[in-house]
């Protein structure tokens, strides 16, 4: 297979490289110095839940974590960042290629009858993992394991991780990377220790930005929607993702009494092959517009990030009762989008049946 039919990566983020290459982590210092604690305290533990908002860093700091233990051995001094002291060393370059034998990631699979991505990680995956913690290295040291993400396994991939977690081998290290951990079977997060990744200060955006080449002005709508994840931000300027959240502000404005002919116009903008991105970029836009609406009406300040939204986030949600409308709906819709990725239901209705549902939302809130 060639580079140009390789498959895609389903851990990285469209107009920024694969957290594998990325040299520098910005803004996640307290979450590196809990990791060398204890790693210099002789505290390591063999699983390691590495959580916070989505594309804030957490895959980078896991692969970081990775690069700084392949490349340790007996002789070498304490360190004081995860930095690795050799930029050079061979591990590295062969965990660039996904060569290092002492390293395994997991992930999404490729569907090549459907050429596609995998919407969960499979048992078929996990299994693969199993194997892998049984060899033994062959210099003795570290094997390190990543799971990216981890909320993405289905059940039974979730019950084989939690048997390799059980009884775990030695010099093994388990790096789960996780957007929502409560998603995760309480008895996987009760057997790793907590690595939590927060969202960066504007210093810090800028720096992350520039890093993968993206030295765009940092827009208050672009901040707000972002929330502090530089992942998130490249991915709205990759697909227009501020004009998009436009777009679906102005189409909630219109309810009650949707205007179902802009519905139709955003639901078939997800339609057909190659607009997958899209249509993930759209789900997560319409959920973030609903948390923000109940966060308004819970008396949180908003930073408008599209045209007459505070204006709109008034009239719908101006006050406690609205918000519940609006959280209990942001809990609704994505549990029933989240299914209906998970199956493969057609995008453009599965669009246009949440844009009807929050017609029905508004119409209860006015």
């Amino acid at each position: 297979m060639s580079d140009d039919t390789l498959p895609p990566e389903p851990d990285m983020i469209e107009g920024a490289p694969h957290p594998r290459h990325s040299k520098n982590l910005f803004g996640q210092n307290a979450a590196e110095m809990a990791f060398l604690d204890a790693y210099h305290g002789g505290r390591m533990h063999h699983a390691w839940l590495i959580s916070g908002p989505k594309g804030v860093g957490k895959a980078t700091l896991a692969w970081r974590i990775a690069r700084f233990l392949l490349t340790q051995s007996d002789d070498t001094p304490p360190a004081a960042t995860l930095a690795p002291a050799d930029p050079n060393h061979p591990v590295l370059h062969r965990m660039a290629a996904l060569a290092e034998p002492r390293l395994l990631l997991c992930r999404r699979g490729y569907d090549e009858k459907k050429k596609r991505l995998k919407t969960v990680i499979t048992i078929d995956e996990v299994r693969k993992l199993k194997g892998f913690f049984n060899l033994s290295a062959a210099d003795g040291g570290w094997r390190v394991a990543v799971v990216d993400a981890a909320d993405e396994l289905n059940s039974s991939a979730a019950n084989g991780l939690l048997k390799i977690l059980e009884e775990p081998p030695e010099k093994t290290v388990l790096l789960l990377v996780a957007h929502q951990p409560s998603m995760l079977l309480p008895t996987i997060r009760s057997r790793c220790r907590s690595l939590r990744c927060e969202a960066l200060s504007e210093a810090d955006m800028g720096k992350a930005l520039a890093q993968v080449g993206r030295v765009e002005d940092m827009s208050p709508a672009l901040a707000a929607l972002s929330g502090g994840a530089p992942g998130q931000a490249v991915r709205l300027l990759s697909d227009d993702g501020v004009g998009l959240y436009g777009q679906i502000m102005a189409l909630i404005g219109t309810a009650p009494g949707l205007a179902r002919e802009q519905a139709l116009a955003l639901a078939d903008k997800c339609t057909g092959r190659g607009n997958e991105n899209r249509y993930a970029l759209m789900l997560h836009l319409i959920d973030l517009a609903l948390v923000r609406l109940a966060r308004h009406g819970a008396g949180m300040a908003m930073v408008e990030a599209a045209n007459g939204e505070l204006a709109l986030a008034a009239r719908l949600s101006g006050n406690a009762a609205q918000a519940r409308i609006w959280a209990e709906q942001q809990q609704v819709i994505s549990a029933k989008t989240g299914h209906a990725r998970a199956v493969n239901l057609d995008p453009g209705q599965v669009i246009l049946d949440t844009f009807l549902q929050i017609d029905s939302a508004a119409r209860r809130a006015s």
